[in-house]
């Protein structure tokens, strides 16, 4: 077994390296990183369904889809993020055998914890790890987040969502009561240090272990997966399920509605309601509006190549955006 500990905080990196580390190496691998603010999407989730825009704009937070399934995260440098790839050996599609080393350890420093549900890691009930898995050939790949000194607040405030937005067929994430490990340690242990015992742990378990650092020419190759994938708009939002969104706003010229139906990331058709007083056909700003990426930076080129003003009086490209996410 090779074991990493990350040097990066970036999460579409860190994210990454997983895929590089599954589909390069042959051999058995323990991961282990912090990402700095970042939301990671489940595989198979909407990612504007799941996240507050709003928030995630205003404090420019990346927004990652993970290779696996389950439901979206927040991370912070409080919150640990542990990756085991190992050779498939018939184990089953079960969550003890990879989150049993956090349990013991737990258990070693004071903490009774315990694998609830199908993928949870709960103290007291309160859930602080949620783990996702996948097999990729003859591999395994299981991950997991521990809050250990996670800020709750920004947690909260980063995945809470307006549930009227969104009307889709896609698994919505399920918010649980959460609890920082930090909270229920008998005696203070630092991030850093937790992550230095986790790490001298692992390696106890598995004797042929040994640390390993990227080479340059690694951390190039993971760099371009970056670029092409874990980076882009078209892999973290674009490849969502199809969804129908509404939203309204007021405005100086009166209330605006939006409904949109998005297919592949696309916005495949749109309406614009209200009781303003339009100045020309609503329906040549719906048709520019419709084939393009549901991403703000598309929309806000096309209100202001069309002109919004020229629709709704007094009111700029800008000020019309948020009515759209």
């Amino acid at each position: 077994m090779i074991c990493i500990i990350s040097d990066s905080h970036y999460a579409p990196y860190n994210i990454a390296t997983e895929e590089y580390l599954l589909k390069t190496k042959q051999d058995n691998c323990f991961l282990l990183y912090r990402n700095a603010p970042s939301i990671i999407v489940g595989r198979h989730q909407n990612t504007l369904a799941e996240i507050n825009y709003d928030y995630v704009r205003e404090h420019d937070i990346p927004v990652v889809r993970r290779m696996t399934g389950g439901g979206t995260v927040f991370h912070d440098l409080g919150n640990l993020n542990f990756c085991f790839i190992m050779l498939a050996d018939g184990e089953g599609w079960t969550f003890e055998k990879y989150t049993a080393p956090i349990l013991e350890l737990l258990s070693e420093l004071g903490i009774k914890a315990e694998l609830q549900g199908r993928n949870d890691l709960t103290i007291d009930g309160l859930k602080f790890s949620g783990n996702a898995k996948l097999v990729w050939r003859n591999k395994v790949l299981q991950h997991g987040t521990i809050l250990f000194s996670s800020r709750m607040t920004d947690l909260s405030q980063a995945l809470t969502v307006n549930p009227l937005k969104f009307a889709d067929k896609a698994v919505k994430s399920v918010r649980a009561r959460v609890t920082n490990v930090s909270e229920h340690l008998p005696h203070p242990l630092t991030i850093e240090e937790f992550v230095d015992k986790l790490h001298a742990h692992v390696k106890s378990m598995y004797p042929q272990a040994q640390d390993y650092a990227f080479a340059p020419e690694e951390k190039a190759t993971i760099r371009q997966l970056v670029d092409e994938k874990y980076g882009t708009w078209d892999w973290n939002f674009g490849i969502s399920p199809k969804y129908n969104y509404s939203k309204a706003i007021r405005a100086q010229c009166g209330t605006i509605e939006v409904y949109l139906d998005v297919h592949k990331g696309r916005i495949a058709a749109v309406r614009i309601f209200g009781d303003f007083f339009a100045r020309k056909d609503l329906a040549e700003l719906e048709d520019a509006l419709t084939g393009l990426a549901h991403q703000e930076d598309c929309v806000l080129r096309c209100l202001e190549e069309s002109d919004v003003s020229s629709f709704f009086g007094d009111l700029s490209a800008t000020e019309l955006l948020p009515v759209f996410f």
